[in-house]
């Protein structure tokens, strides 16, 4: 009896001691107001000012533009739950002289959520909460949030900077366990000689999009990305935004089974900053392309929670 006790003692320690090492977030009181005011509803998109369009454009020397966004389609990969059709229509023949026809398209799908996708703070909360502690049961309703919706954010151009950690490690794909450790950004940084700057937009290439199109069951079902660590790291930076070519920008499933996509909360709903998922980075990093004019636009889909995009590259 005493040493199924001990056990027992041991096993709830162990419990314990592995749930306290669990990140949680913060309360609503240290985190709210937001470093941008009570009420803000735009987050890191604040840093989008005509100084932040001059300095971007003092990096195009050779006017090559390279695509980072990935074409929408029906074979896709798309996270659960998540569903994108586009059925043709003919909308218009003509019998007059010139005989004009015309087509068009319906698409049935989550246009905040799927493809390259820009994440807006509608889409993450905690508990109740979401950035700058708005309260989902006062602004959301069945046709989009009267707060916080993608609408606020409007054009971005920035300075771009791709963080490569899968050359930094030597291999054409992070392996898909794998957690992108404070260490990891840091030495990826020194080793492209080149430093993170308020109200950049960082990119972070894992290889991992080599699967898009591919495989993917594969790319969908787990992936490489940031941990609590780095994320936090990054938050103090200060960025406008954080991408990568992965689904959700994290590691996924996290390491830490008592925790869901904790970077989410990190970057949306505590720190607002917005994430860039599904990014095609592929051409940038063959072409070793560490900082580079950044240009996005979400679609304007009034209290959307984000938005299907084609950011682009300008070096």
């Amino acid at each position: 009896m005493q040493l199924r006790t001990l056990a027992f003692c041991i096993f709830t320690l162990a419990t314990t001691a592995l749930h306290a090492q669990s990140w949680q977030p913060p309360p609503d009181s240290t985190r709210c107001p937001s470093k941008w005011g009570a009420g803000d509803q735009r987050g890191s998109a604040n840093h989008m000012k005509p100084q932040t369009v001059l300095r971007a454009a003092r990096l195009i020397r050779t006017g090559e533009a390279i695509e980072l966004g990935r074409a929408l389609s029906v074979s896709m990969p798309l996270s659960a739950g998540r569903s994108f059709s586009l059925t043709t229509k003919r909308t218009t023949f003509v019998q007059e002289s010139n005989k004009r026809g015309s087509n068009e398209e319906l698409i049935v799908g989550e246009m905040g959520q799927v493809g390259t996708q820009f994440d807006g703070f509608s889409h993450q909360t905690v508990g109740n909460s979401l950035y700058n502690c708005f309260k989902m049961d006062e602004v959301s309703t069945r046709n989009g949030f009267t707060k916080l919706g993608i609408e606020n954010v409007g054009f971005l151009m920035t300075r771009g900077v791709l963080i490569d950690v899968a050359a930094l490690k030597g291999v054409d794909a992070l392996a898909e366990t794998y957690e992108i450790t404070v260490a990891d950004l840091q030495a990826a940084l020194k080793r492209q000689n080149i430093t993170i700057e308020p109200g950049d937009a960082v990119v972070i290439h894992t290889g991992w999009g080599k699967l898009w199109g591919v495989d993917n069951a594969r790319y969908s079902k787990g992936n490489p990305g940031i941990g609590v660590a780095a994320a936090e790291w990054l938050a103090r930076q200060d960025p406008m935004l954080v991408g990568g070519d992965t689904a959700p920008v994290e590691i996924s499933p996290n390491p830490d089974k008592q925790i869901s996509l904790p970077v989410h909360q990190i970057m949306l709903a505590i720190n607002g900053i917005h994430l860039l998922e599904n990014l095609k980075l592929d051409e940038l990093a063959a072409q070793q392309v560490s900082e580079f004019a950044f240009i996005l636009e979400p679609l304007k889909l009034q209290g959307g929670t984000g938005s299907t995009v084609a950011p682009v590259a300008v070096r």
